[in-house]
This record gives structure tokens, sequence and C-alpha cells, in this order.
């Protein structure tokens, strides 16, 4: 993956401003942050998956095809 900015200090400024405790703030910027670097796709990690799944499809839709002409060529000399 590719690397995100997240502004933790910034975060944890802005809920102790609102309320919040800080350590608490502390503990919930922390873990967004780690949601956000590993469970979170980037723009790269979308484009890859969709070169992946291009090229599985191209392979079944190929494959496919020379089924097709295969099954016609054995019904055409059957016939």
């Amino acid at each position: 993956m590719s690397t995100m900015l997240f502004d933790t200090h910034d975060f944890i400024k802005r809920l102790v401003k609102e309320g919040m405790p800080e350590g608490q703030a502390e503990v919930l910027a922390s873990t967004q942050a780690m949601l956000i670097e590993e469970r979170l796709a980037t723009r790269q990690d979308l484009l890859a998956l969709e070169e992946r799944l291009t090229y599985r499809l191209t392979l079944r839709l190929g494959s496919m095809l020379v089924a097709g002409i295969t099954v016609v060529a054995a019904l055409v000399r059957i016939l």
C-alpha cells in the first residue's frame, strides 16, 4: 500500500478542544491511524485489483471462446 497521511496530533487537538479527555483522544487517534494504514484501499490498490480482474476475465472469456469454437467445429464435422 502507498503511504497516506493522517495528522494524529491535529486530530487529538480537535477532540480535546471538543471536550474529550486527552488519553481517550490519543487512543482513538492511534486506532484511527492504524485502521487507515492497514485497511483503507488507495487508488493504486484499486488500479492493481482492476488489472488482475481484467486479466482473469480476459483469460476466462478466451477459454469460453475456444471451447465454443471447438464445439461448433465438432458439430460441423458430425453434420
